[in-house]
Parts: structure tokens; C-alpha cells; sequence
């Protein structure tokens, strides 16, 4: 489920600061279904009930979400984005909602049969958030109407001044690449494979068999750690070179191409690497709407930091009250995943 906001920036506002509520305020944090606890320009109001829905929501997709529940500053963020949404969303014509909708009954049909195979299947995750599927698909709605709204203002010359500008910063740069890793933990279990001495020791034998002429394909089968590309001869194709390690990264982009490489090595252990191609993505239609769906969702942010302040009339939700914290949370900044192959981030 891809939402137009990410619910998570304000998580990250705990980096430098502490939230805390007065007693007061908490006491604003919960009351009846019926309650108003904030109205905004041209009548504009939401109940507690709309409030809780469209936090559950965000929460069943992202169940982290709940330590977060009581935090004055989350809630604070959460009512700005359900503002924005709604205030956004109503400005979406009828191409705009038609083109949505369609998008929306294709997402909650993959969304019912994914949570259907879960667990207790979807009736469970309904009830565990306490919402129903209409609330899910009010909310799809919401960020489909906006976005669409938002994307309908992006010219052409808008899309071609932002591909300039980031093909001018290697971002759409791309590289086939085919490679060999000796890696110092297994992918799995993260459990010590061999020493940096070792890997280095058999990269040098993968090198010297690749420079006398062994099939890269076949040794790339029998010697390399990465599960992402060993059976695919170890090849990369026309990958993104943004993804990678920095040290497999700078590899790709400065090798001489078609030349088997001196171990490189990088965090997963050493790579014997040959460099095939690298080009940079053409401004093609794929292209072209991701580049919109990135203008629309910075004109978003910028909406909800500039007029979501001008929109508001009443907010009853518990005030944010900052103090220095010692250190910042976990959440400030995502922890990294193990990753099973140099492409991972």
C-alpha cells in the first residue's frame, strides 16, 4: 500500500527532541466517538472516531506505528496529514477520482487477498485494529484523490527540469554488472562464514581463474555468497548503481568495462567484479510519472508545512511540549536490515 504521505516523519521529529503533554492536554487524547478535536476552514471538521480510523489504518500497514500512539507530537502529525489529505482531495475533478477509483478497487483487491493469507486472515487484522475494509478504502481514496490532484498540476517542463537536475547528480545512472562475492557472513543467519584474510585469499583464486580464462558464469555458480545473482551468472542488469554499497557503488561507476576487477572490497566482504555497461535511464514514460509522483509529493509536504497552519481552527489534541532528550530514539533513523547481497542499500 503506497500512501502519499509517510506516516513515519514524525517519528523521526523525536530526534532532537523529547514530546511530552501537560495533564490537561492528555486528558484531550481520548473522549467519545462524537467528540470534534479539530476543525478546519470552510466547516471542515473531524470526530474522534474519523481520527482513530485513519491512525488504525496507517497502523495495520505499519504495525510499529503503535508505540507511537499516545505521543502528543504523532498525533499532532497524523492531524496534519488527514487535514491535508481531505483538503486536497476535494480538489481532485471527476478524471481525477474516475482514474482513481479504478486504482483503489485494483489495491483493496491485492490488499483483501494478502491480509486473507495471513494469520486469521483479513477479518482478524480488522478487528486487531479496530476498523472495518470501508475504512481502509476511504482512506486509499483519500491518498489516491490527492495525489492525482496534486500530479494534475505538473507540466512537462517541470518533469524535464527535475530529469536535468538529477541526471546531472547520477540519479538515474544504471550499470550491468556481473560479480562474485566472498562474503564474511552468511546471508541467512549472519553467522561468521571466514576471516577477511580468507575471503580475500579466495578472491584472489576466483581472480586468477576468471584471468586465465574460466567461465564467470559457472564460477559465479560455484563460488560466489550473493543468492541474488549467483544462478544469474552474477549479473546485474541495467540495475540501479544508487542502490548499492558505496564501495560496490564507486566500483561500478569507475571501472574500465569488460575488465575483470582486483578484489574490491566492501562491507559484505570482496567482490570480483566485471563492469559490462553503464548508461543513464532515458526520460521514458516510467520515468516520467515517477518523476511526477516525486514533484507531487514535494508540492504535498510543502502544502502541509506552509497553508495547513492557515487551515486550522481548532485543534483539541494534546499539545506538544518540547524538552532536550539525551539521546534520540530508535525510530529517528530506520535500522538497517541484514542484507543478503551488495545491492541492498
Amino acid at each position: 500500500m503506497v500512501l502519499a504521505f509517510s506516516v513515519l516523519s514524525a517519528c523521526g521529529s523525536k530526534k532532537d527532541s523529547t514530546s511530552t503533554a501537560s495533564p490537561a492536554a492528555s486528558a484531550a487524547a481520548t473522549g467519545k466517538p462524537t467528540d470534534i478535536i479539530a476543525t478546519y476552514k470552510d466547516g471542515g471538521k473531524i470526530t474522534r472516531a474519523e481520527f482513530d480510523s485513519f491512525i488504525n489504518v496507517n497502523k495495520m500497514f505499519s504495525p510499529q506505528l503503535a508505540q507511537y500512539l499516545t505521543d502528543p507530537a504523532f498525533q499532532q502529525d497524523m492531524l496534519k496529514q488527514m487535514v491535508t489529505f481531505r483538503v486536497l482531495s476535494a480538489k481532485a475533478d471527476d478524471k481525477v477520482k474516475a482514474d482513481a477509483d479504478k486504482q483503489v478497487t485494483e489495491q483493496m483487491k491485492s490488499i483483501t487477498d494478502y491480509f486473507s493469507k495471513q494469520e486469521g486472515g483479513m477479518d482478524k487484522q480488522l478487528k486487531d485494529n479496530s476498523i472495518e475494509l470501508k475504512d481502509i478504502e476511504s482512506l486509499m481514496k483519500l491518498s489516491f484523490y490527492t495525489m492525482g490532484s496534486m500530479e494534475g498540476k505538473i507540466t512537462d517542463q517541470q518533469v524535464q527540469d527535475s530529469y536535468k537536475e538529477q541526471s546531472a547528480a547520477h540519479a538515474f545512472d544504471v550499470a550491468t554488472v556481473s560479480h562474485i562475492l566472498i562474503a564474511l557472513k552468511d546471508s541467512a543467519t549472519q553467522a561468521d562464514l571466514r576471516t577477511k584474510d580468507a575471503a580475500l585469499a579466495r578472491a584472489k583464486e576466483v581472480k586468477a581463474k576468471l584471468d586465465a580464462g574460466g567461465d564467470f558464469a559457472a564460477l559465479a555458480k560455484e563460488y560466489s555468497d550473493d543468492p541474488g545473482s549467483k544462478d544469474a551468472g552474477g549479473t546485474y542488469k541495467d540495475a540501479d548503481i544508487n542502490q548499492w554499497v558505496p564501495e560496490f557503488k564507486e566500483a561500478a561507476s569507475t571501472l574500465p568495462l569488460n575488465k575483470i576487477s582486483d578484489p574490491v572490497e566492501s562491507s559484505f566482504g570482496y567482490h570480483v567484479m566485471k563492469v559490462e555497461s553503464r548508461s543513464t535511464k532515458q526520460l521514458d514514460d516510467t520515468l516520467k510519472t515517477q518523476i511526477k509522483s516525486q514533484l507531487a509529493e514535494k508540492s504535498l509536504s510543502e502544502f502541509a508545512e506552509t497553508e495547513y497552519p492557515k487551515l486550522i481552527e481548532t485543534n483539541n489534541l494534546p499539545k506538544v511540549e518540547t524538552s532536550p532528550a539525551p539521546a534520540a530514539s530508535p525510530a529517528a533513523s530506520p535500522a538497517a536490515s541484514p542484507a543478503a547481497s551488495p545491492a541492498a542499500k
